[in-house]
């Protein structure tokens, strides 16, 4: 029989209600909660930051908070424990959107259905991030000797754009922690590489005129074309040159196209087209050798049209990037991660994450948290698995155990 109830813990527990058998009741109670905050990217995520910030005090921790420029939203850092090294646990607290999506369930409270855990973000990634506080309140009735700390960000969503804000008061902190887990789904298995990404616009200027006069114009949707055409060629390349990696389901770097814009009538030669697209790219693969094939090519194709229109153009610019992450399976923090998981067949995923922004500040960071990114990520729907979940408490047991 399905239960469509609320998911709710006993008396006393932060959501109140009724028993659930559960390693640990308590976050399944966090987990309720922070599924009810519909933090999706374009709004704000300062309802769940309090709450987030009213629990790790309440369990001992001394925190900061960092406000974005908005005000709107804030990412927030916590820490328990003596001396230097320790451990890091880091989430992100949005979530991306459920418009247009057919959902059978209510997308912002948490439903139980068998073995899942059903609500927007409890794969991606609100399921490790409750795991993470439950792990704190158990923390707070421990005798540290390391220090256990916890990051919390926005906007990872929309390019891992709140990360990036945040690393200046990561830095001033000088925490250091020996090893970070960036919690995204991963099956509990240890993840060491992701791709990197940079995302780009591209604007097309021509000239306008009548249609049936279009040879004498240039028409800015084909140059728009013949930049895809410069992609295509580039993604071609990628496919079959020498920077290969087999642990990738696309062991290439790839080129991706997502939008395309332009015109105003069918009568009218477009002056003004836009694209958008993307990046994914190999550590051995790098974004200034993109940018420069991409202009040589633009280049040459813009001389053949400025025969026609000397003002013809073609304008690139990047509008995000983030960094990939590269580990070797033997790295000393991928050899923990595995101990405290339980896994050791490490793995590298598709999706990109934070961790690459974190290892670049010189802390060893391996990606592991439960759920399935391309089974239940994104999706309507979306669920996490009780095992995995529970899987996830108890690698963080372990975390603990090691700190105390």
């Amino acid at each position: 029989m399905r239960d469509t109830r609320p998911v709710q813990t006993k008396p006393g527990d932060p959501a109140g209600g009724i028993h659930v058998t559960f390693p640990y009741a308590q976050t399944l109670a966090l987990l309720d909660h922070l599924v009810g905050f519909p933090t999706v990217s374009a709004d704000s995520n300062l309802q769940l930051i309090s709450f987030a910030e009213a629990q790790l005090r309440q369990a001992g921790f001394e925190t900061r908070r960092i406000p974005d420029a908005t005000g709107t939203k804030a990412g927030l850092l916590a820490r328990s424990g003596p001396g230097t090294g320790g451990v890091m646990l880091s989430a992100h607290s949005d979530v991306v959107p459920v418009a247009g999506q057919q959902w059978t369930r209510e997308p912002f409270r948490l439903v139980r259905d068998g073995g899942r855990l059903y609500g927007r973000g409890t794969t991606d990634m609100k399921g490790f991030l409750a795991s993470m506080l439950s792990c704190a309140q158990r923390a707070g009735q421990k005798d540290l000797r390391k220090p256990l700390m916890l990051c919390i960000s926005f906007d990872e969503e929309v390019g891992c754009t709140g990360i990036r804000q945040m690393l200046p008061a990561i830095r001033d902190l000088d925490w250091r922690p020996d090893l970070c887990i960036v919690g995204e789904p991963t099956g509990m298995r240890p993840a060491i590489g992701h791709k990197g990404k940079a995302a780009f616009s591209a604007t097309c200027i021509g000239s306008s005129g009548h249609s049936a006069l279009a040879p004498k114009y240039v028409n800015a949707l084909h140059l728009a074309a013949d930049v895809i055409g410069i992609l295509r060629r580039i993604q071609d390349g990628y496919a079959t040159g020498a920077q290969q990696d087999a642990d990738y389901a696309i062991s290439y770097s790839t080129v991706h196209v997502g939008r395309m814009q332009g015109g105003t009538a069918l009568n009218i030669v477009p002056d003004r087209a836009s694209l958008e697209f993307e990046l994914r790219h190999l550590a051995g693969d790098s974004v200034s050798d993109f940018m420069e094939r991409l202009d040589q090519d633009i280049q040459t194709t813009l001389a053949a049209w400025r025969r026609i229109e000397p003002a013809a153009d073609i304008v690139v610019q990047i509008t995000n990037r983030y960094p990939g992450l590269a580990l070797l399976p033997d790295d000393l923090a991928c050899r923990q991660v595995a101990a405290f998981c339980g896994e050791d067949r490490p793995i590298k995923v598709a999706y990109g994450t934070e961790a690459g922004y974190l290892s670049q500040l010189g802390i060893p960071t391996v990606v592991c948290g439960p759920g399935d990114m391309e089974a239940q990520g994104h999706k309507a729907d979306e669920f996490v698995e009780v095992a995995q979940l529970a899987a996830c408490d108890r690698m963080l047991d372990r975390v603990l155990d090691s700190l105390a």
